[in-house]
């Protein structure tokens, strides 16, 4: 076993969640009607990302006895968009500044050489926007580590 096909976000509002990472360029396959999703998709460039109500997700894990859920501050996960150079970055963290996302760390040099900063999403989610000189992506975009 050693692969992740999916990472779920649990979201407090599906519909602002769907219309946030539209809006900064994620395209969406959603399950339901467009105005109530039971769940949405995100078909990226190398990996999945989907969104379902928080309450739902921590039902599916155990509806008898479901796991709390936690009310904001930072849980260890962070997500990561890997650019191909500072000025990537800098667009990137523009773009989600624009739709509702909060910076939480501006863009920088980096004690490893490289370039980036954080922001979170409008359910908290903390996501790293970074660039390395060194890094290299494969034909699905996707970083390649030697």
């Amino acid at each position: 076993m050693n692969r992740i096909n999916l990472v779920t976000l649990g979201v407090r509002d599906i519909s602002a969640s769907l219309d946030f990472y539209r809006n900064i360029g994620f395209k969406a396959h959603i399950v339901g009607d467009e105005a109530h999703p039971t769940v949405v998709f995100f078909s990226n460039e190398g990996s999945k990302l989907s969104l379902y109500p928080i309450q739902e997700l921590a039902a599916d894990i155990n509806r008898d006895n479901p796991p709390e859920v936690s009310k904001g501050g930072f849980n260890g996960v962070t997500l990561a968009y890997n650019g191909k150079s500072e000025a990537e970055v800098d667009d990137i963290m523009d773009r989600v500044v624009q739709h509702g996302a909060t910076v939480v760390k501006t863009p920088q040099p980096l004690s490893w050489g490289g370039y980036g900063g954080y922001f979170t999403d409008i359910d908290g989610y903390y996501w790293e926007v970074a660039y390395g000189a060194e890094w290299e992506f494969d034909a699905s975009n996707m970083l390649v580590l030697d």
